[in-house]
């Protein structure tokens, strides 16, 4: 073998080298066996489900359909179009994905070229000359491409890093688009629970007023005197101080709505504004299982996909350590301007370029904090999962204990209703006191208010049991986020 031969192998050996022992260093993503989201508490029906009011359905998508309410269906697919906290969302999720395309981007084939031309006087000794040169006409021309060998594999951990924390933003985006819809399904709960209670307000009022007004003729008559007049117009005042706060009620309702909707609170649709009955549900609420609930819930897939970056992100930092390569070529022509392009003036190189900056700048450190990080987005993988399983028993509990104190004072306010109807007709055939009228007719405006108030929580838990649950909000269907046990990373 010739000399130019030996040389000529030297050289591309690092090129071979390259492409023959490529590799990733740092670990393999996959959920780690010890993850509290693979435990068995994770698993299996939801504690607390078996004694709430639902079903082990899957939950829809779009939940707030089970209400089978034209105007809240309105309402939703208005604030999914116009929410600033959804274009907010939006934007993050666009510039993630630039992000993406950034990384993906890095590597590979680069190049450049450059052009230059000046009148200049060169120094003479730098070419070991001791007498001047003439001054001339210089010229500089030349094209380089380059391609970078990923060795170690620091673009590839480092795309599968960015990929990762886009997933992490789409989840946020689809947090962001199941909490606006949980407020203006809880909005429109609110505004109609307020009208449901100024209705019984005001009927209480008129009521009451009839049993002052038949108190005032029996005393005209003489079988009555003013004290029970004055007592019932006690009664009268007391349910009519109550009417303000259900209507400022209503009205706090309705302006969250318009601010939901980015829209002025006049211009919210007419059923809203007059709404005086609670939604109801056609159906159980559908909960899933445990393993369901932790799929679904998109802090938790976020959660999960910030675990898989910070690991990639041990790869990007223990390739850091090791020696970047790269095969470069150029050509040129640099000389005097009136030669260039010439025999005289091209030049051309071929070769790998090796640089290696060894890890004496706290490199190793780096690693080490890398490593600490995936261990501290683990731990917070962990507290999302306790937290999305307490949130979750926490409301299932919350709306079965809140149901049967409603089914209770359903009970208790047809009890009130019977004993003030036989009450009243009692008192106006005179075989009753009028206090145990005013009693009665008391007992049964505070039941009927109660009943109000009970399925208005009721409702309340309804929708706060739908976020808890994840809201039925599936993954983009691009870019799945999987949770599973043992599913391998990116």
């Amino acid at each position: 073998m010739t000399r130019r031969s030996l040389w000529r192998a030297f050289a591309l050996a690092p090129l071979t080298l390259a492409l023959g022992a490529c590799m990733n260093l740092g670990p393999d993503y996959k959920v780690p066996k010890d993850a509290l989201v693979n435990a068995p508490l994770a698993q299996g029906p939801i504690d607390g489900a078996d004694h709430a009011p639902v079903s082990q359905g899957e939950v829809p998508n779009d939940w707030w359909r089970l209400y089978d309410d034209p105007t809240l269906d309105q309402l939703v697919q208005q604030a999914l179009q116009s929410n600033t906290s959804l274009r907010e969302a939006a934007a993050n999720l666009a510039r993630s994905r630039a992000a993406l395309e950034v990384a993906n981007a890095q590597g590979g084939f680069s190049g450049g070229a450059h052009a230059g031309f000046q009148r200049a006087q060169e120094s003479a000794e730098q070419f070991l000359l001791f007498n001047k040169l003439p001054v001339a006409n210089l010229g500089d021309v030349g094209i380089n491409v380059s391609y970078e060998i990923d060795l170690f594999g620091k673009l590839r951990r480092g795309v599968e890093a960015a990929s990762a924390e886009d997933e992490a933003v789409l989840a946020a985006a689809d947090l962001a688009r199941i909490t606006v819809v949980a407020d203006v399904v809880q909005a429109y709960v609110g505004a109609c629970s307020a009208g449901e209670e100024l209705a019984i307000a005001q009927q209480s009022l008129k009521l009451q007023q009839q049993r002052v007004a038949l108190t005032k003729r029996l005393r005209d008559a003489g079988r009555g005197n003013q004290t029970e007049v004055t007592r019932g117009q006690t009664q009268v005042d007391t349910l009519a101080a109550d009417i303000p706060r259900f209507e400022g009620r209503r009205r706090i309702a309705q302006y969250q709505l318009a601010m939901l909707l980015a829209h002025a609170p006049s211009d919210l649709p007419p059923a809203v504004l007059a709404c005086n009955r609670l939604p109801k549900l056609k159906q159980p609420i559908p909960v899933g299982d445990g393993a369901a609930l932790l799929r679904r819930r998109p802090d938790v897939r976020a959660a999960e996909r910030q675990l898989a970056s910070s690991t990639a992100r041990i790869g990007v930092a223990m390739a850091e350590m090791y020696p970047s390569v790269s095969i470069g070529a150029g050509v040129g022509s640099i000389g005097l301007a009136s030669d260039l392009f010439s025999s005289k003036t091209n030049s051309w190189s071929f070769g790998p370029l090796i640089s290696w900056t060894f890890p004496l700048n706290g490199q190793r450190a780096r690693v080490r904090g890398a490593e600490a990080a995936t261990a501290g987005a683990l731990a917070h993988f962990d507290g999302v999962v306790l937290n999305a399983l307490r949130e979750t028993q926490t409301s299932l509990v919350t709306y079965a204990t809140d149901d049967q104190r409603a089914d209770a004072l359903r009970t208790a306010y047809t009890s009130a209703q019977q004993s003030a109807d036989e009450t009243h007709r009692l008192y106006a055939a005179g075989r009753e006191s009028f206090l145990s009228d005013l009693d009665a007719t008391r007992t049964l405006t505070s039941a009927h208010a109660q009943v109000a108030a009970a399925e208005g929580q009721v409702a309340l838990d309804q929708v706060k049991l739908f976020l808890a649950l994840g809201g039925g909000w599936e993954p983009d269907q691009e870019r799945p986020a999987p949770v599973a046990s043992g599913a391998a990373g990116q």
